[in-house]
């Protein structure tokens, strides 16, 4: 088909040189494609490199511990992707003998694998004739045949994949695949196409009946949830600190944190101030309570926005379990209390 040929042609002269594009080993192809999830190639590109230079083998990141593959996630979000890497890993390692699967079926069985995942992975690897179907193949479809199905809608998925199944040369999935994807990621944007130079701009059903901006069709987002965190960090006479593991489901679940007061709202010093003296450090008495931003740092995830202040607290004595700065820098953080312990502490 035309659309495939040209596809094709134009990614073997635009393509990105990416790191985990040449080779069909499922260890570094499955690394990028969790990594990528939910992450821009330009922020996830030094983390695959980390990781693979830390844990070249499915059986080195089988032996981690999850603190050392949180760590080095640090800073890349929804870490249960992390979590669920890791998992997966010692699956591989421990109960298939360091062999992934490969098609598409039983790949699809591995946790934190979805059928996008499983898709690239089953293709890239193996060449199994399986389309992937990712936001950025939604936007290029849905324009080139002017599809007005609604992407948020559980049905579109298998519109989609029948349609690209149709368009996919069975002789050449993977190049195919990583074609659509790319044109997506490079020419067909999600905002503002130069559709002056697109190899489709003749044949284009949106850009003929000007729809490239109402393409493709997604239904509002659920609504934001709002959340007040204040963070007590706690200073002892040999400038200790102290910090808890967040075990809870959730998010950021297993990284560490400082001792949390979640409000209903955003909160001054004199509200913040009391509940520490009254609840926190109970064993020590308290020689001083500084806000350090008196305006929340707002922290966006994908269904809530973190307002949150960091309030360093000065104890007289010594802490309980108390850990040194040294220490701190070792464990996992979500990255804006990382990124506070860099700028504040160090």
């Amino acid at each position: 088909m035309n659309f495939s040929n040209l596809l094709i042609k134009w990614y073997l002269q635009n393509k990105r040189n990416l790191p985990w594009r040449n080779t069909t080993n499922p260890y570094p192809i499955w690394l990028s494609e969790i990594m990528l999830q939910q992450t821009r190639v330009a922020q996830g590109t030094p983390y695959f490199l980390s990781f693979t230079t830390t844990f070249p083998t499915v059986f080195d990141l089988a032996a981690a511990s999850e603190e050392q593959v949180l760590k080095l996630w640090q800073g890349l979000g929804y870490y249960s992707r992390a979590r669920n890497l890791h998992e997966t890993a010692q699956h591989i390692a421990s109960d298939l003998n360091g062999i992934f699967p490969d098609n598409y079926s039983d790949l699809l069985k591995l946790k934190g694998v979805g059928e996008y995942t499983a898709a690239a992975i089953a293709s890239f690897a193996y060449n199994e004739v399986v389309p992937v179907v990712d936001g950025n193949v939604f936007r290029v479809l849905s324009r080139y045949f002017d599809i007005e199905t609604d992407i948020a809608q559980a049905s579109a998925k298998k519109k989609f994949t029948a349609l690209a199944f149709e368009l996919i040369p069975k002789d050449n999935p993977a190049l195919f695949n990583q074609a659509i994807m790319e044109f997506g990621a490079l020419q067909c944007v999600p905002k503002s196409p130069n559709c002056s130079i697109c190899i489709f701009n003749e044949s284009c059903a949106a850009l003929q009946k000007n729809k490239v901006g109402q393409l493709p069709v997604k239904s509002k987002k659920l609504k934001v949830r709002n959340r007040y965190f204040n963070y007590i960090v706690a200073s002892d006479e040999n400038d200790n600190t102290i910090i808890q593991k967040r075990t809870a489901k959730g998010i950021w679940h297993n990284l560490y944190e400082f001792p949390l007061l979640e409000t209903e709202k955003e909160e001054g010093f004199d509200f913040v101030s009391e509940q520490i003296q009254n609840e926190y450090f109970k064993e020590n008495s308290i020689s001083s309570i500084l806000e350090t931003n008196d305006k929340s740092i707002v922290h966006k995830l994908s269904h809530q926005h973190l307002h949150i202040k960091f309030w360093k607290v000065n104890i007289n004595g010594t802490i309980k379990e108390g850990i040194d700065q040294e220490t701190l820098q070792s464990f996992p953080f979500p990255i804006v209390i990382h990124n506070f312990i860099e700028k504040e502490l160090n």
